[in-house]
């Protein structure tokens, strides 16, 4: 039997990703995940499917950009280790406890700091957790609810910010003027949109459903933060400095903006003449991320160790500690890599889609409410947004007229339906790097956010429908917005009458 290139190839995902909400063990569901790739690949011979295996593997951890990636995690987790040992976490945290005097605040200031780092969605994960799990924390907010607020202001804020490693690899999809059409896009990328309105909404009301509300009970009547083991290790076991001020938090945390800033235009040219725009463009966003961290641990280094806030050991001894970190992290990561790679590169999953679309004769005024549909499928079982762009965004150049207003629309609808499927993927690595930026259960992050994506989503797809059929902006918000104040309305009425 032919299982390349056919439904088969989304087998391997979807087994996984059930097994894992299932069983709430994520590591032995993405092996078992891989292991029927392998055994569908190699026709259920078992010796051709161990060597499959480490050959997926190896070819995903030789690729540059993914090494990059996993030693920015580390370089990450050693920040993170150096600002806790050195105070500066512990006097954030009793600044912004003078300043942020309630859970909505602090709810508030975890979405503001979110929305302002929108350079890189991994960034932003790993940066807006070290910072505000200590504000969190002191108001018992529980860690999903805080994943939540990384992961919704993670890749729905970057694929709407023109400057964003987001923007460059969505140009990069597209045929003529890229980044002019990604300008286009942004007003009707509704799912970005109605996130981030719903992720005010929750903040400000303190309204919680399904299976997020038992753990922010806990948090809140039994300061439970994680309703269950901490996998990660704890920050509180890290001996913390006396000496520490909020600068030695602040200070790295600025100089660790700018200076990826400056080294993702660096790797896309900037330096050699090519306009701030073009440069972040084609900017390699791992390179660009690992120089700027490096330079971060440079810069700590000469801030911390002069003024005897550290000693030089303890400096050396953060590095081991930081890596223990993210080693949760880096092995989901692997094993997701893994996965996605017998996904999409060995059984070629992107090969049955783009078939399954370009050959059907489907109306163009359905075509937005399709491609949602079809990319949030797609990211969800796959794990990778960018991997659903680089299919189905050549399909709509391919189908529709350059300057058409359907065409645009469905690129939107792409590009919302991608982020959508990553939101809520297991697999997915922006969602990885939220739990890791929380420092939580990752099962217990995608199990409690669920809901709250699939309600977006919904509305994104009444808004799409409309989109298809009028083409008019107004009119796709207003539904859109109408349809999650309406669901909304209905779960909070249910809640209350529950209570």
């Amino acid at each position: 039997m032919h299982f390349v290139g056919t439904f088969w190839a989304l087998v391997p995902p979807i087994i996984a990703i059930v097994l894992a909400l299932v069983t709430k063990e994520v590591y032995m569901s993405l092996f078992i995940g891989i292991l029927s790739g392998a055994l569908l690949y190699s026709k259920f011979a078992p010796i051709a499917a161990a060597e499959s295996i480490f050959e997926v593997m190896i070819s995903k951890l030789s690729k540059p950009s993914n090494i990059g990636i996993l030693i920015f995690l580390v370089f990450l987790g050693i920040i993170v280790a150096l600002m806790t040992r050195a105070g500066g976490s512990a006097a954030y945290g009793e600044w912004a406890n003078k300043k942020i005097k309630s859970r909505k605040g602090a709810l508030m200031s975890t979405f503001g700091l979110g929305a302002l780092i929108f350079v890189d969605d991994y960034f932003n994960c790993l940066t807006v957790g070290s910072v505000m799990r200590p504000v969190t924390d002191r108001y018992n907010i529980s860690r999903v609810k805080l994943a939540y607020i990384i992961d919704a202001t993670a890749a729905p804020v970057c694929i709407i910010a023109p400057i964003s490693s987001w923007a460059a690899a969505v140009s990069g999809y597209t045929s003529g003027d890229g980044f002019r059409l990604f300008l286009q896009t942004i007003p009707y990328n509704l799912y970005a949109w109605i996130t981030i309105i719903m992720v005010i909404y929750i903040a400000m009301s303190d309204f919680d459903f399904g299976s997020m509300k038992k753990f922010e009970l806990n948090a809140k009547n039994n300061g439970d933060l994680f309703s269950g083991p901490n996998e990660y290790q704890s920050e509180q076991e890290i001996p913390v400095s006396s000496k520490g001020k909020v600068i030695d938090l602040v200070l790295p945390i600025v100089f660790l903006i700018i200076a990826c800033i400056i080294c993702l235009v660096y790797t896309g040219g900037f330096f050699d003449g090519v306009d701030f725009i073009t440069a972040f463009s084609n900017c390699v966003a791992s390179t660009g991320l690992v120089l700027g961290s490096f330079a971060t641990l440079i810069f700590i280094f000469l801030m911390y160790i002069p003024r005897g806030i550290i000693t030089f050991k303890e400096f050396a001894d953060c590095i081991p500690e930081g890596f223990k970190m993210m080693s949760s992290a880096i092995i989901i990561l692997v094993l997701a890599w893994t996965l996605g790679g017998f996904c999409s590169d060995v059984l070629d999953a992107g090969t049955f889609v783009y078939n399954a679309v370009s050959g059907s004769n489907i109306s163009f005024s359905i075509f937005p409410i399709v491609l949602f549909l079809i990319g949030a499928g797609l990211a969800f079982s796959t794990g990778t947004s960018w991997g659903t762009f680089s299919i189905l965004i050549p399909i709509v150049t391919e189908v529709f007229p350059e300057g058409s207003p359907l065409m645009v629309i469905s690129i939107s609808a792409v590009l919302a339906g991608a982020v959508c499927g990553d939101h809520i993927s297991p697999i997915s690595d922006t969602t990885i790097m939220a739990s890791a930026g929380a420092q939580c259960n990752h099962v217990n992050h995608v199990a409690t956010q669920i809901p709250y994506a699939i309600t977006v989503a919904f509305s994104c797809a009444v808004g799409y429908i409309v989109a298809g059929f009028t083409t008019n902006w107004l009119a796709t918000v207003i539904s859109a917005m109408t349809t999650l104040v309406i669901i909304l309305l209905i779960l909070r009425a249910r809640e209350n009458k529950q209570a």
